[in-house]
């Protein structure tokens, strides 16, 4: 099994930046891509950003200019970094993360615990 643990979430003013890390721990895994979903109140869970086991990222429209996503395939760690945050993005953002515990298998979805992020006007 692999646990993804969240951290860096909180309250901050529009305009404001955060920056939500998660890591990745078990045993026997391989991560393929890594990345962030959020759920805002009253919507269904949306992509953010993932990144490639290559490095290579990919972003919501609604994100993309604002935030930027990385990874660290040594630590098994992705951080998003969030600047210029608006009202419109408050919401739960949860870690994802593709594993493969066989070679040769397909990965399956990991998910972290999920962490609040509110935008004030």
């Amino acid at each position: 099994q692999v646990q993804l643990v969240e951290s860096g979430g909180g309250l901050v003013q529009s305009g404001g930046s955060l920056r939500l890390s998660c890591v990745a721990s078990g045993r026997d895994f391989k991560i393929y891509d890594m990345g962030w979903y959020r759920q805002r109140p009253g919507k269904q869970r949306e992509l953010v950003a993932t990144i490639s086991d290559g490095g290579f990222p990919n972003y919501a429209t609604t994100v993309e200019g604002r935030f930027t996503i990385s990874r660290d395939n040594a630590k098994s760690s992705v951080v998003l970094q969030m600047n210029n945050l608006e009202p419109g993005d408050t919401a739960v953002y949860t870690c994802n993360a593709q594993i493969v515990h066989v070679p040769g298998s397909l990965p399956v979805d990991s998910w972290g615990q999920g962490t609040q992020v509110t935008v004030s006007s």
